[in-house]
C-alpha cells in the first residue's frame, strides 16, 4: 500500500488506520483495510488554527504491507462501510458543535446583562436582544431536531437508519454549521474587541469564531450535505409532480 493522505485526526498517534483503498473501478472497487503502523508507514504532525490535541496528520505510506487477514468487510464493500459509518461520524459532530454554540449563547446573554454602556446594560439596547433572539432561536430549533433524529436512531437498526437516516443527519449537520456562523458573527459583535481577544472575558467567544469551521468540514462539508440530504429525498420520491 502506498498513499499520501492529510488532514488525519488522530493520525500522530494512533497505531492502526482503516483506510478506503481502490481496488477496482466505480463505488464497487472500493475496499476497506485495517493497516497496522509498520515499516513504511510516517506521520507528520499538520498545525491548524484548532488545537494540537487532535493530533492532525499527514499520512505516509510507502510499499506498506498489508496482510489479506486485515481486509475489513468484503473485498469491494468498503463504500458501504464509509456510508455506514458516516451517519454516526456525523452525530457526534453535530452534538460537539451544538453543544460549544449553546455555551457561546450563554456567554453572549451573561456578558449582555454585565456590560454597561451609557448607563445602560447591553441587554437592554434592543438591537442586542435582536440579536440574541435570533441566536436562541436558531439552536433550540437544531437541538429539538437533533432529539429527534436521536430518538429515531435509537428505534432503527443499523441498516433501517442508514436507508432512512442518512439525508436528514446530513442536512441537521449543514444546518448546525450555518447556525454555529450566525452564532460566531452576532457573538462577535456582541463582546467587541473582547471577542477577538484570546484571554479575558471573551476568550470562549475568541475560540469559537476561530475553530467553528471544523465542524463545517469534518465529516463532509456543508455543499456535500446539501447535496446528499436532497439526493436522498430524490431517491425516495422518485416520481414526486405537482
Amino acid at each position: 500500500m502506498s498513499a499520501r493522505i492529510q488532514w488525519i485526526t488522530n493520525g500522530v498517534d494512533c497505531d492502526y488506520f482503516t483506510t478506503a483503498v481502490r481496488t477496482g473501478p466505480g463505488a464497487g472497487g472500493i475496499s476497506m483495510l485495517l493497516i497496522e503502523r509498520s515499516d513504511g508507514l510516517e506521520t507528520k504532525k499538520i498545525k491548524t488554527s484548532y488545537s494540537s490535541a487532535a493530533g492532525t496528520s499527514y499520512v505516509i505510506m510507502e510499499n506498506v504491507k498489508v496482510p489479506v487477514e486485515n481486509l475489513l468487510g468484503k473485498e469491494g464493500g468498503g463504500f458501504q462501510v464509509i456510508m455506514y459509518n458516516f451517519n454516526h461520524e456525523r452525530w457526534l459532530i453535530i452534538c460537539g458543535i451544538l453543544r460549544i454554540t449553546r455555551l457561546v449563547v450563554e456567554e453572549c446573554f451573561k456578558w449582555a446583562n454585565q456590560r454597561k454602556v451609557f448607563g445602560k446594560s447591553l441587554l437592554e439596547q434592543p438591537v442586542i436582544r435582536n440579536k440574541l433572539a435570533h441566536m436562541i432561536a436558531e439552536v433550540e430549533a437544531v437541538q429539538n431536531w437533533l432529539e429527534n433524529l436521536t430518538y429515531q436512531m435509537t428505534q432503527m437498526s443499523y441498516k433501517e437508519q442508514s436507508i432512512k437516516l442518512a439525508g436528514p443527519i446530513a442536512l441537521l449537520k449543514l444546518q448546525c454549521t450555518r447556525v454555529a456562523h450566525n452564532v460566531s458573527d452576532n457573538a462577535c459583535q456582541i463582546f467587541g474587541g473582547r471577542g477577538i481577544t484570546k484571554t479575558g472575558m471573551g476568550r470562549v467567544i475568541e475560540a469559537f469564531q476561530r475553530t467553528y469551521k471544523f465542524g463545517a468540514i469534518l465529516g463532509g462539508s456543508e455543499e456535500i450535505m446539501a447535496d446528499l440530504g436532497v439526493r436522498q429525498a430524490m431517491k425516495g420520491m422518485p416520481n414526486a409532480r405537482l
